[in-house]
């Protein structure tokens, strides 16, 4: 009887979490990638939220996708990291996002 007693009170215990966890609200478009593409990025670019991209990665991203004369390179209170850069031949403000997208803006 005493394991019984011990098996429901574990069973209360654990239940709130585990409602908890089903009641998480789904992604806002289950077509969107977790991670940008070349081929795909999230119209809604840049995404807030916490960035894990450390600072030469976010730098390497940016280059790979064709930037040059990266500077100022620095992650916002967003979660965006930000920078002034070259793109065939143009100034631009470029955002990279924590899903990987990149985006810019006209300087």
């Amino acid at each position: 009887m005493n394991i019984f007693k011990t098996t429901v009170a574990a069973a209360f215990l654990f239940a709130p979490v585990a409602a908890f966890a089903q009641d998480a609200p789904p992604a806002a478009d289950p077509d969107t990638p977790a991670i940008a593409t070349p081929s795909e990025q999230n119209p809604d670019a840049p995404v807030a939220g916490e960035n894990s991209f450390t600072e030469n990665q976010a730098r390497e991203r940016i280059q790979e996708a064709g930037f040059t004369d990266i500077a100022g390179l620095a992650l916002d209170d967003n979660g965006i990291w930000r920078a002034t850069a070259s793109r065939d031949g143009a100034a631009v403000e470029v955002q990279l996002d924590y899903q990987g997208n990149i985006t810019t803006t006209a300087r």
